[in-house]
């Protein structure tokens, strides 16, 4: 399969090249975002050498000596050097240097990391030494540290004193765009519709693994049902594999969080009331764990009044994936274990419509960035993007707004109405109407509705003009 996406990432490690030093690269992110996938591409394409080595996934039978064993066994395997065991990771990267050679380029991949050094409290320690003491010395050497468990790299390695300005690259790699996601269905991308690529994506999201899956010569509805609805399904099976501890600690608050999340954004304090939590910083730091491994987000808000940030952060759900995932398939795992869950159309299933109007939401927040040549924001710093809420009390509570995406620059105010309807008449000008007039602005500020939509949009709503920027999807998925 030919590689998509990850441009600037690519073009940004090919410069490390140009150094006249060897560089050590930090990449995090959630399973299947494709970080191990992207150095491969690297190495093929600019090196001349390449080692990868994963650690071994947690067991209660685990020792550091077992992942000591595969660190050897997995650097034999690719150098052909010696398999005779080691006592220590110190001894472990002096066998890993003497196989660099200072005539390649060479790029080493240490792939989850916190799974190799997680039985090992001397690990980051042991491996600052070896990189100060040896490895750095070779200029052609390329050093990835990679995992899933993000806060444990940002904890252990990153936020380790003895790293501080050691690392070259710190890369939290993010989803797929929406153009890169549709070129999954190859030459088949012009032909198929787009509400069918959307069904899809917005199951997937921006997951290269996912993507993989996709069979482009199945429609839609086959697709998702193969990937989901079938319990050898890869979709039905991979929540579960992540949420594991392989994941960390507290697994089970860290499900509860997303299922809590699925109907809608809570902050911190909402998020421990409801579990009845003491605030001891259990619920914070589950939240941070689940952010850096890209499962949720707190998107920086400025408050559209004052120009300054929220005070508050709020947490949604931002994986596609899981919250399809929690609010349609794990009610119907026993159905589907049996065998006797199925359905003729997608459409045809309970509140199908409801649920991919939110997850198609949910894609375009995702890729607001991608909205912004069809906004002509041109050199306008955006200070925020995200969903915006004002929920009034009292006699004044009819007068909230909520705006699907409130996109911010120092003068503007984008109010982007997201919407996934077969047919999208006059009615929608009325509802943005409505919000902008609710939506508090401090002096200076312009509102600008815009409409992100996918249906059938009557010819009258761009005819009026109220609207300053309409945008297909189509055009997002590159069309």
């Amino acid at each position: 399969m030919r590689f998509i996406g990850r441009k600037e990432h690519l073009e940004d490690l090919e410069s490390l090249w140009r150094k006249r030093t060897s560089s050590i690269v930090a990449c995090r992110g959630r399973r299947r975002i494709g970080k191990s996938t992207l150095f491969r591409e690297f190495a093929r394409r600019t090196g001349d050498a390449y080692v990868e080595i994963e650690g071994l996934p947690p067991d209660k039978n685990m020792t550091n000596q077992m992942q000591l064993d595969n660190f050897i066994s997995a650097l034999a395997s690719q150098t052909g050097c010696s398999m005779d065991p080691v006592p220590d990771w110190l001894h472990a990267f002096q066998r890993l240097e003497q196989q660099v050679d200072d005539a390649k380029r060479t790029v080493v991949l240490l792939d989850e990391i916190s799974w190799m050094g997680g039985y090992d409290p001397m690990f980051p320690g042991v491996l600052r030494t070896a990189w100060e003491t040896f490895l750095h010395r070779h200029d052609r050497l390329v050093l990835v540290v990679c995992g899933s468990v993000s806060a444990w790299i940002k904890e252990n390695i990153l936020g380790n004193t003895g790293f501080t300005g050691r690392f070259s690259r710190d890369y939290v790699l993010p989803e797929l765009s929406l153009a890169e996601c549709a070129e999954f269905w190859g030459d088949a991308k012009d032909r198929v519709s787009s509400r069918e690529i959307l069904d899809v994506l917005s199951v997937t999201g921006g997951v290269p693994r996912y993507l993989e899956e996709i069979d482009p010569g199945l429609d839609a509805d086959e697709n998702v049902r193969r990937m989901c609805f079938m319990s050898a399904g890869e979709l039905y099976k991979d929540f579960d594999a992540i949420f594991d501890p392989m994941f960390g600690t507290d697994i089970e608050l860290k499900k509860k969080i997303l299922c809590e999340l699925v109907g809608g954004p809570l902050s911190a304090a909402e998020l421990e009331r409801i579990f009845d939590l003491e605030r001891n910083g259990r619920v914070s730091k589950s939240l941070k764990a689940l952010k850096e491994g890209g499962f949720v987000a707190d998107d920086p808000r400025l408050n559209p009044e004052t120009g300054e940030q929220a005070r508050t952060a709020r947490f949604r759900l931002r994986d596609n994936y899981t919250r399809f995932y929690l609010k349609y398939v794990a009610p119907r795992k026993m159905q589907i274990e049996m065998g006797s869950y199925s359905f003729i159309s997608l459409s045809a299933l309970p509140d199908w419509s409801a649920v991919m109007g939110l997850q198609f939401e949910n894609l375009v927040i995702n890729n607001a960035m991608s909205l912004l040549p069809f906004l002509h924001v041109g050199n306008a710093i955006v200070e925020s993007a995200a969903p915006y809420r004002n929920m009034r009390r009292g006699a004044d509570a009819g007068n909230g707004c909520q705006i699907d995406l409130l996109i911010q620059t120092p003068r503007t105010a984008y109010v982007v109405e997201v919407k996934r309807r077969r047919e999208i008449g006059m009615e929608v000008i009325d509802e943005v109407e409505r919000k902008i007039k609710r939506l508090p602005l401090r002096k200076g500020m312009t509102p600008r509705p815009v409409l992100v939509y996918d249906g059938e949009l009557h010819p009258a709503v761009e005819a009026t003009g109220f609207f300053d920027a309409v945008v297909p999807v189509w055009k997002l998925l590159g069309k």
